[in-house]
Order: structure tokens, then C-alpha cells, then sequence
């Protein structure tokens, strides 16, 4: 399996889980990406090609990228050796509140610093196919309102039952 981390600066790392050793509890681990002063990681998630990156700004600017080109099936997000630096995963000023690996049919939950929450479908964000890009407005924020965190929303049973077409 590949892995990818998103910092909060907006950067990017793709590489394989087998490049991050086994080490016991007691260590300090090893770098799985070269961060600025200040920067952190805001993300990690297992690379599926059939699925998309979903990164949101605190601004609640985001956008959905596969991970590889349709087409061509190259990486979007290149595979580099851990450690680097990382490649644009969305350009932001204000910084990224969090980042999913989805699907077309999944759902998503985003919270405000607030206490304001919204759900909306992965498919209602437009998917881009170039990392290099700022996105789009997945959240309208109020005045001084800050985008702190998203989330993968699980459907239940009773959801699931609704949402089938009626006979």
C-alpha cells in the first residue's frame, strides 16, 4: 500500500508504507515528510486509485483530485521516498483543516470552530485534475468562522432503507 500526508501548509507526500520501518514503542519513529517551522501534519490516508483526495482550506475552499490521471493512470501525486518535502496539494493562504481519501458516493461532515457543522455529498464538490489549482467553495463561513475539521460520514441502515427509489 501507498500512503499520502497533507500538511497544514497545503503540501504533499505519496510514498509506500514499506519505506517507514517496524520499530517498537518505545522510539521516536522515522520522517514521513520535511515540514517547515510551524507547519504540520494535518493528514494520512492509504492511496486508492479508484478514490480522490478531498483537501479543505480553513477558509472552507477545497477540491477533490484523483490520485492518479484517469487516462494515463500516472500519479497526480507522484510516489517520492519519505522524508521530502512534497509537491502542491492545494494552494492556501490560511491552511488546510483536513484532507480524505473518497468516493463518489460518500458523504462528508465539516465542522466550524463555531460549532456549525455541514453534510454534503463527495459528488457535489467538483473533482479537478491538477493538483496545482485552489479549489472551490465547499463551505460558506460566517463572519470570523474557521473551518477545524472534516470527516467521513457513515450511512445507517435507516439512511441507506430512504435513500433506495421506492417500487
Amino acid at each position: 500500500n501507498e500512503v499520502v500526508m497533507i500538511s497544514q501548509s497545503g503540501m504533499s507526500i505519496r510514498f509506500h508504507e514499506s519505506d517507514v520501518r517496524s520499530m517498537g514503542r518505545d522510539t521516536t519513529g522515522v520522517i514521513g515528510m520535511n515540514l517547515d517551522k510551524g507547519d504540520l501534519v494535518k493528514a494520512m490516508e492509504i492511496v486508492d486509485p479508484t478514490n480522490t483526495l478531498l483537501v479543505v482550506g480553513i477558509d472552507g475552499i477545497g477540491k477533490r483530485t484523483p490520485f492518479d490521471d484517469p487516462e494515463t493512470k500516472e500519479p497526480i501525486y507522484r510516489k517520492q521516498s519519505r522524508g521530502g518535502k512534497g509537491v502542491i496539494a492545494i494552494k492556501t493562504e490560511v491552511g488546510v483543516a483536513g484532507a480524505l481519501s473518497v468516493q463518489e458516493k460518500d458523504e462528508v461532515m465539516m465542522l466550524t470552530k463555531g460549532g456549525q457543522s455541514i453534510r454534503t455529498k463527495v459528488s457535489d464538490i467538483r473533482c479537478t485534475e491538477g493538483r496545482n489549482t485552489k479549489g472551490v467553495r465547499v463551505m460558506r463561513l460566517g463572519e470570523g468562522e474557521s473551518l477545524i475539521g472534516i470527516s467521513k460520514v457513515e450511512r445507517s441502515d435507516e439512511e441507506e432503507e430512504n435513500s433506495k427509489p421506492s417500487a
